[in-house]
């Protein structure tokens, strides 16, 4: 009998995770409402539920008998997932994990409970939503950002009073919980790093380079992988990330932590996610730039199986760039007219006088690779 498996999220970057689900011989059942459901056709059973609706999904797994409950690149997918599992007695994450992993003011109090270095950080809500009623005795310029969201939305740069004051109160507009938090705004080059954990122990398989818009919003502009680290720096990375994990209690399934390297250097970590990272990141960077097969990994844990570590394919480098200018439109073009076998994937592009504000208002994205870093560096000049 074929083995089933649900998975929650159906937009445009869970839907490798179906198809990879089906590749690897399971009957899949997903869960998303019908909005941007870009997984609906490819699954073999698609509920058109909202994936907050636990219960509901719950009432459809007890006939459904799942083998494993998964998600990719959401941490509000991530809280089904964790939930459901535990409801149904497959491998999954804590509360208390999804609780630190989702929720940026508990991320904070974990790490810094834990020893690890942490900006100076305040939560506000409705009720102290300026600066004075915050008394942080920090000088500008601060980050604003919601508790409980993700993909760059209601962050905010702030260098005033003034500033400050509207970013918080954007910030709790965005939040569910209608709360954001406050910290000292950390320097340096941007990176993440993806990791797969299986009864309690990680396993760092990739590290990325990370471009963005900048302030006020850091938008994601693009991602690389390999990021270019010495082995030895590798390996400090990595220890320094597993003792975030640790902190945060996550001991099943993929993690995907933002960091900065400040001009000292050193390891300051932004936030952490117990779930694959989004943006193409997980689905197709790590096996692009590894060779590993993440995907696999992520349904092989959900599933109380080890992760299998053989490599599927050539390491070589990856990179994925995000459409927002007529300009950027004309540089793919150039790609996948001169350089053809580097792409690997074309979003579709939906090009608009809408401004962009947030990662899910881009316009597209196309993923590319390289033998190496040198000959991604040439494709990238184009």
């Amino acid at each position: 009998m074929t083995e089933s498996v649900v998975i929650i999220g159906a937009g445009i970057f869970q839907k490798p995770l179906i198809e990879k689900a089906r590749a690897m011989g399971y009957q899949t059942h997903v869960f998303a409402w019908e909005e941007g459901a870009d997984g609906k056709e490819t699954s073999d059973h698609y509920y058109p539920i909202s994936i907050i609706d636990i219960d509901q999904i719950e009432h459809h797994c007890r006939r459904i008998k799942p083998v494993a409950v998964c998600s990719i690149a959401s941490d509000l997918a991530a809280i089904t997932v964790n939930e459901l599992a535990y409801r149904l007695g497959l491998p999954g994450n804590s509360a208390e994990c999804v609780l630190k992993t989702t929720n940026k003011y508990s991320m904070r109090c974990a790490m810094r409970e834990a020893g690890i270095p942490v900006p100076a950080f305040a939560l506000v809500d409705v009720e102290k939503a300026s600066y004075e009623a915050l008394d942080l005795h920090l000088s500008f310029p601060l980050i604003v950002k919601p508790t409980d969201r993700s993909g760059s939305r209601g962050i905010a740069l702030v260098r005033d009073d003034h500033e400050l004051h509207r970013a918080i109160a954007a910030a709790i507009d965005y939040s569910f919980e209608k709360k954001a938090i406050v910290e000292e705004y950390l320097e340096g080059d941007e990176f993440s790093c993806e990791g797969i954990t299986f009864q309690g122990r990680h396993h760092i398989l990739a590290l990325t380079k990370k471009d963005t818009t900048g302030a006020p919003g850091f938008i994601e502009t693009g991602h690389r992988e390999p990021a270019g680290f010495s082995a030895a720096r590798e390996l400090s990375i990595a220890s320094a990330i597993s003792a975030v994990l640790d902190a945060l209690c996550i001991t099943c399934g993929a993690s995907h932590t933002e960091f900065r390297i400040d001009g000292d250097g050193r390891i300051r970590i932004i936030e952490v996610g117990a779930r694959m990272g989004g943006d193409c990141i997980g689905s197709h960077l790590v096996n692009l730039s590894t060779g590993y097969d993440f995907l696999g990994m992520v349904l092989d844990v959900a599933a109380g199986k080890a992760p299998n570590f053989d490599r599927k394919g050539i390491p070589g480098s990856a990179a994925v760039r995000f459409i927002f200018s007529k300009e950027d439109i004309d540089r793919m073009n150039r790609i996948v007219r001169t350089e053809p076998m580097s792409v690997v994937e074309v979003s579709p592009i939906h090009f608009s006088s809408k401004p962009i504000i947030d990662s899910g208002s881009r316009y597209g994205y196309y993923v590319i690779t390289a033998s190496n870093q040198k000959e991604m560096d040439r494709v990238l000049a184009l």
